[in-house]
C-alpha cells in the first residue's frame, strides 16, 4: 500500500487500528559499468512494497538521495551532506507523527547510509527527550538493510560464491534486472573481481576503484537469480517488520 497513492482520508482510516509505516531509503550513485544509478533506492522500494503488501503496512514515498559522497567522482552521483539527510529523515518521521504514526521501519538499500540514519534517530528522540513531549505517543524508528537477513546471505552465496563484493554487487544487479528486465547489459570488465579495501574521499574512491565496483563480479547476475532475491528478502523484511511491531 503505497502512501502517495492513497488519500487523507484511507490514511484517517488506516491510523484507527495501526501506526507502523515502512519508509524505503536507497541513494543515487554509481553502480559500476552495468549497474543503475539508482540502484540502492529502487531495490529499497521494490522489496519495502513487497513488504507492505505481505504485511499490510502502509509503504512512504522512497528517500531516493543518500550520503554517497564517496561515489561524486562518477558521472551521475547524488549526494546529500550527512547533516541534511538526518534532517530528511527527521523531517519525514515528525512530519508522519503529527498525525499518528508512531513505528517507522526505513527499508534501507545503501551502507552509506547506515551511520547518517542511525545519528538521526538519535536526533529524533533526543528532541523529543529534551522537549519533554509527555503529551504525545513515545515513538520508535527501526532501520533494515534488506541485504543482512539470514536467508539473502545463504542465498548469495549458493548463487554467487565469489565475487559477490560489497559494491555493485552480482544480488542487487540481479535484483534490478529482475525488476526492469530492459536494463539487462553485461560489459567484459578487467579484473573480472574487483579489488577490495577502503576510500576516503570521492577522488580516493575512483583512484582505487576506477569502474566503480567494490570487490565485485556483476556479470554474474541473473533476473532468475534476482526473482529469488526478491521473494526471500520481501519475506524476511515483512517477518521482521512483523515481529517488530509486536513488540
Amino acid at each position: 500500500m503505497q502512501l502517495q497513492l492513497k488519500t487523507w482520508q484511507f490514511v484517517e482510516d488506516y491510523l484507527k487500528t495501526k501506526t507502523g509505516i515502512i519508509i524505503p531509503i536507497g541513494s543515487t550513485e554509481q553502480h559500476g559499468p552495468t549497474g543503475l544509478i539508482g540502484t540502492d533506492a529502487l531495490t529499497a522500494e521494490m522489496i519495502a512494497r513487497g513488504a507492505g503488501e505481505k504485511a499490510g503496512a502502509l509503504v512512504a514515498p522512497t528517500i531516493s538521495v543518500g550520503m554517497a559522497q564517496h561515489h561524486l567522482a562518477f558521472a551521475g552521483s547524488v549526494t546529500l551532506r550527512p547533516t541534511t539527510l538526518i534532517a530528511v529523515v527527521r523531517d519525514t518521521v515528525v512530519s508522519l507523527a503529527r498525525h499518528g504514526f508512531t513505528r517507522f521501519f526505513f527499508v534501507n538499500g545503501h551502507g552509506g547510509n547506515i551511520a547518517t540514519v542511525t545519528a538521526a534517530f538519535s536526533e529524533i528522540y533526543a528532541e523529543r527527550s529534551m522537549e519533554k513531549l509527555s503529551n504525545q505517543p513515545p515513538i520508535k524508528c527501526a532501520l533494515r538493510n534488506w541485504w543482512e537477513g539470514a536467508g539473502i546471505k545463504r542465498l548469495s552465496a549458493e548463487l554467487y560464491p565469489t565475487g559477490e563484493g560489497s559494491h555493485a554487487t552480482a544480488s542487487e544487479v540481479a535484483l534490478t534486472w529482475y525488476g526492469w528486465p530492459e536494463t539487462m547489459q553485461q560489459k567484459p570488465m578487467e579484473p573480472r573481481i574487483a579489488p577490495n579495501g577502503s576510500f576516503a574521499d570521492a577522488e580516493d574512491y575512483r583512484r582505487n576503484f576506477p569502474d566503480g565496483r567494490i570487490g565485485s563480479d556483476p556479470n554474474q547476475a541473473r533476473p532468475e537469480h534476482g526473482k529469488r532475491i526478491y521473494e526471500v528478502a520481501v519475506e524476511e523484511v515483512a517477518r521482521d517488520y512483523e515481529a517488530w511491531m509486536a513488540r
